[in-house]
């Protein structure tokens, strides 16, 4: 399926001639179809070929070890009929009744313990058709109600066996009485559901706004999950050395145009056209694209800066792209009040999964 492209490099839809140098990011429009964004709601590519035996539990936590057993139990009991009746005909119109128990898990866990993984696997191994199976960020699944309107994406995602949702986090009142309301409506029609978050589900907006506010909706969220703790350390820096300091302008420079599909941006501007570009939009902003490379890395102006970059770091790890860089290391990108604030846990994730992507294109340098 094609995604609109508005670029400087791309003529009649082919790639940028290879003698005018890396592309740009910011000079990137994407315009990203509603069917897309139905027919990506698989795993990314990191998480494509993982499995529960690719899984690789920290003997010295016990909770990783259960949460296999726990999830490979899930997915064999999502192998029956659909709970509201799917494969069977349908004789009576009455709508199904809601399940008294949760209809989901829900993993908890620091960031780089290997929940998305878990996630992923849970997806390979429940038994139906990848059609009748969706897997999305939270903000995937948010703009896709945007997209398709509340209605459409209940009847859309209402016949799956199962629903996925990673880095499940709410960062505003619309979000959590929208979120609500669609997962009751899904639980009702029969759909599983699975997610992943750093934060219990009954402590869901706690930091980001008045929660309280909001206890109905959020413990209606709480009912639909089994939560399953899981802990241990990162494993993105398990028994790793120290992300590479940043390179200097001209090594990375020097590197965007040595390396075919390479993509060159000054971080400042990067960052203003990321709030030109709706975050739906990230993934595809990135397409064709084999390493960014970005001078001048900064720390982040504001929050609403820097919850942009969370996505987008999120949509370069999903899709195993290099990240080579000059200026501040990652892990000055945001401020002590950030790091300290109700984003916190986000802010982490992201310095988690660039500093793995900074490793990853390190070798760019030296070609």
């Amino acid at each position: 399926m094609s995604t609109s492209l508005s670029t400087s490099g791309y003529t009649s839809g082919r790639p940028p001639i290879a003698d005018v140098g890396p592309e740009a990011l910011c000079a990137r429009e994407p315009r990203v179809p509603a069917e897309r964004l139905v027919a990506e709601m698989v795993p990314p590519p990191r998480f494509d070929s993982v499995r529960f035996d690719t899984y690789d539990p920290d003997p010295t936590q016990p909770s990783q070890s259960e949460a296999v057993t726990v999830l490979s139990g899930f997915a064999v009991g999502l192998g029956g009929a659909h709970a509201s009746g799917a494969g069977r005909k349908r004789w009576f119109s009455r709508k199904p009744a809601a399940p008294t128990a949760p209809r989901g898990v829900y993993l908890d866990g620091g960031y780089g313990v290997g929940k998305t993984h878990l996630l992923a696997s849970l997806w390979h191994a429940t038994p139906a058709e990848p059609a009748l199976k969706a897997f999305g960020t939270f903000v995937e699944l948010t703009n896709l109600v945007g997209a398709l309107g509340f209605q459409q994406t209940v009847r859309t995602l209402g016949e799956h066996r199962l629903l996925c949702i990673d880095e499940f986090e709410l960062d505003d009142p619309g979000d959590t009485v929208l979120v609500s309301s669609l997962l009751s409506r899904l639980v009702e029609q029969g759909v599983a559901l699975a997610a992943t978050s750093n934060t219990l589900p009954g402590k869901l907006g706690e930091g980001r706004f008045a929660a309280a506010d909001f206890l109905r909706e959020i413990q209606g969220l709480s009912a639909h999950f089994r939560p399953l703790r899981i802990d241990g350390q990162d494993y993105r820096h398990r028994g790793l050395p120290e992300a590479p300091a940043p390179f200097s302008d001209e090594q990375v420079t020097k590197a965007a145009y040595a390396t075919p599909g390479a993509s060159l941006d000054d971080f400042p501007s990067l960052l203003e056209h990321l709030a030109r570009v709706h975050p739906s939009r990230y993934g595809a902003l990135t397409d064709g694209i084999a390493a960014v490379c970005l001078t001048d890395v900064g720390p982040v102006p504001d929050q609403s800066t820097a919850l942009r970059l969370v996505v987008l770091a999120d949509r370069l790890y999903d899709r195993e792209i290099p990240v080579l860089a000059s200026g501040a290391p990652f892990d000055r990108l945001f401020s002590e009040d950030m790091l300290n604030g109700g984003y916190r846990k986000k802010y982490f994730r992201a310095i988690s999964r660039l500093t793995a992507l900074a490793r990853d294109a390190k070798p760019l340098v030296s070609q």
